[in-house]
């Protein structure tokens, strides 16, 4: 889905600040770009999860990562036949993680709910951060997350445990993701990696994305839908979120953004009359706040106005 943009991967690009005086934007119109950003991500997998009787995952998944090339390939316009073999061998790394991380939580959304889904793939950049961390909050914030997820998977009539390996795939997903970009980042400028990979991934999906279209031939409100899960969940977020980095400190997007599970399962709720228990709800809230935990006390850096050729990173989801 990015689903939403990685609260530990989003960092402003290196380089020297802009010569002479700057005015930083308003940070309630950061606030209110990413607010923007977290509801049209998760009401993009809500509008998928509306064409996967027609289409299924794996045909929603297709389009979706059609739209994200077509999306970054204009943005990042990657030069590709000036790469090296060092430089292919991170971006294709990032291809086939992007490409599974969507397929997989699209996968558990259909069985587990968009809430449950998403809440359980966060746990794939808080194991990140927490990684590299020493920190004993952070330790702790983890080892509360893990109780959550435990009643999140505590054994009940309807417990989907293929539902919760899906999201927890894509979890790990999420994790080799960030670690790829950065990777990627530091090799290629700009937008040209993240662009090279949702342009081979949109090509690993053409055979499988053409074949689930030709079996299964989707009707107008199936097809709709899964375009605009792709504009929702891609285009959107990517400028809203380019933006926003322009007038927040990178910290405090990546604390807004760990709410939204919640908006997950809201948008879950209302959408798709999804609905959870109280046990289920609290072991939510207590994933948010492990995340958000982890993602405050992590070092702090302030956004530096935007310059030209100077576009902060985002990790398109």
């Amino acid at each position: 889905m990015k689903p939403v943009p990685s609260p530990i991967a989003v960092a402003p690009a290196a380089g020297p600040a802009p010569h002479g005086p700057t005015r930083r934007p308003g940070r309630w119109g950061g606030v209110a770009l990413m607010l923007g950003s977290g509801l049209s991500n998760q009401s993009g997998a809500a509008v998928a999860a509306l064409a996967f009787p027609v289409l299924g995952p794996a045909g929603v998944v297709a389009v979706r990562q059609w739209v994200a090339a077509l999306v970054l390939g204009v943005a990042g316009r990657p030069r590709l036949r000036g790469f090296t073999a060092a430089q292919w061998r991170p971006v294709l790394g990032l291809a086939l993680v992007f490409a599974g991380m969507n397929l997989s939580l699209y996968a558990a959304i259909e069985r587990i709910g968009l809430g449950l889904a998403v809440t359980l793939e966060f746990l794939g950049p808080l194991t990140v951060a927490v990684a590299g961390s020493r920190r004993r909050t952070n330790l702790a914030a983890a080892l509360t997350a893990a109780v959550a997820v435990a009643v999140l998977a505590r054994p009940t009539p309807a417990t989907d445990y293929l539902g919760i390996g899906l999201a927890l795939l894509a979890a790990v997903c999420w994790g080799g993701y960030i670690l790829c970009n950065r990777a990627v980042g530091a090799r290629l400028p700009g937008l040209e990696g993240s662009a090279a990979a949702a342009l081979v991934s949109g090509a690993l999906y053409l055979p499988p994305g053409v074949w689930v279209l030709r079996e299964h031939p989707p009707t107008p409100g199936a097809l709709g839908c899964a375009l605009a899960a792709g504009v929702l969940s891609s285009a959107v977020p990517f400028v809203a979120d380019l933006l926003a980095l322009r007038r927040v400190p990178p910290h405090f997007f990546g604390v807004f953004m760990s709410v939204n599970p919640v908006f997950a399962a809201l948008i879950g709720l209302v959408v798709l009359d999804q609905h959870l228990d109280a046990a289920s709800w609290s072991a939510v809230a207590v994933i948010v706040a492990a995340n958000t935990v982890v993602v405050s006390t992590a070092p702090r850096q302030e956004a530096v106005p935007a310059a030209p050729r100077q576009e902060p990173e985002v990790v398109e989801r």
